[in-house]
């Protein structure tokens, strides 16, 4: 896949996934929750204006973060959806707007399970908890059992609308990081229990998938290397599962890790210094030859070329860099533009969060330039436009 065979691979280089999709380079805006939709699932010019800027960047890739099914259970009241009543025209001018310059713009299929916006409707994920101030319901075994036919519908329509692949989110947190997981997972039928039993229904969703999508089209998957939370998804459980997952149809699997979980530490806003998974990205190699991202903690030029040295992956997830230098894919393959990251005095629950997504709506607008926001003010911002946008979402799908 290297185009230059038998040496290590450059930023630059293109690579061609197993479905036969070719990524020019190997730099990927890994997905973000940017809260652009229209508070009705819809995207609006501010996100498709987002994405065209990112694919003039020169990223090879971009993901949008959080795409749901199910209007029930979204990460947030900002998040599109793909389901039949979807605004198609205005996904294709996303779509059309997000691919020029010979980028790929995929979906992150989602759903938010025991971590959806409680605000909209009552978390549901796969068994019924009870943790401290943390509460919700589990699912049925029939609901379970229409997850893949519910993930396959948003794919199929992901493709008509002119999405160049999907990726499937299984981390972080939601739900199918959820299923994986046996501090969430503690289902006593097929899908809980052992290793290979609480991925069944991850595996189950990827071939309904590529059922949908055909042999052609790429799949990718974000999942966590740990979930950083005690009685949660091990390294140890993350290898058996990428065991599992190298029998599917798969092209990409993202390394990730964290969740969000109330109280719990996000790996974004840790103050280690360097990459955070390519120590298990090497491990992950040894159990499997789908291609392999790491995304977390990339703030150089020099880190994300030391990492492909290594052979531990095969692409760069960048996030929060992206917002801080939109044309940071071009700026890296020319050997230069290393984003300044900021430092903030105060840190209040969610305000890193907020800063950078008011950051990023300013990008949306081309008005990054007046940017000028505290972390406390970009706080409020941010909550008050959750609010809103959760009244919208509630009225358009009957959830009032």
């Amino acid at each position: 896949m290297n185009t230059q065979t038998g040496s290590a691979p450059q930023l630059s280089d293109a690579i061609q996934l197993p479905s036969g999709a070719v990524l020019k380079n190997r730099i990927v805006k890994s997905a973000m929750s940017d809260s652009l939709g229209d508070g009705t699932g819809n995207p609006t010019a501010a996100q498709i204006r987002l994405y065209e800027r990112w694919a003039q960047g020169g990223l090879a890739l971009s993901v949008i973060g959080e795409v749901q099914s199910d209007p029930r259970y979204p990460e947030k009241p900002g998040n599109l959806m793909l389901w039949e009543q979807s605004d198609k025209d205005s996904l294709r001018e996303l779509t059309a707007r997000a691919s020029v310059n010979g980028a790929h713009i995929w979906p992150q299929l989602g759903h938010g399970g025991a971590l959806s916006h409680a605000p909209v409707y009552q978390p549901k994920g796969p068994s019924a908890l009870h943790i401290g101030d943390f509460k919700c319901d589990g699912m049925t075994l029939e609901e379970v059992l229409a997850l893949p036919e519910t993930y396959a519908r948003s794919a199929a329509l992901a493709k008509e609308v002119g999405f160049t692949g999907v990726q499937i989110h299984a981390g972080h947190g939601f739900l199918l990081s959820q299923f994986l997981s046996p501090l969430f997972n503690r289902r006593d039928d097929q899908y809980g229990g052992s290793v290979a039993a609480r991925a069944r229904i991850v595996t189950e969703i990827i071939t309904a998938v590529r059922e949908a999508l055909g042999s052609s089209f790429p799949i990718g998957i974000k999942i966590n290397t740990s979930d950083l939370l005690e009685g949660g998804l091990t390294q140890q459980d993350a290898l058996q599962t990428i065991k599992l997952l190298d029998e599917t149809s798969l092209d990409l699997i993202e390394l990730s890790g964290g969740t969000y979980f109330p109280g719990a530490k996000s790996s974004s806003d840790s103050a280690a210094k360097g990459p955070y998974y390519l120590e298990f990205a090497a491990q992950a190699r040894q159990v499997t030859d789908i291609p392999l991202m790491v995304t977390g903690g990339f703030k150089s030029r020099e880190e994300a070329a030391d990492a492909l040295s290594s052979s531990s992956t095969d692409l760069i997830g960048v996030a929060r860099a992206t917002i801080l230098n939109p044309t940071l894919a071009r700026d890296w393959q020319e050997g230069k533009g290393n984003p300044v990251f900021p430092r903030f005095e105060t840190n209040p629950p969610g305000g890193i969060t907020a800063w950078y997504t008011l950051l990023l709506t300013a990008l949306a607008n081309d008005e990054e330039a007046d940017f000028e926001l505290d972390l406390p003010t970009a706080l409020r911002i941010y909550e008050e436009r959750d609010a809103l946008k959760t009244a919208r979402w509630k009225d358009a799908f009957w959830l009032g």
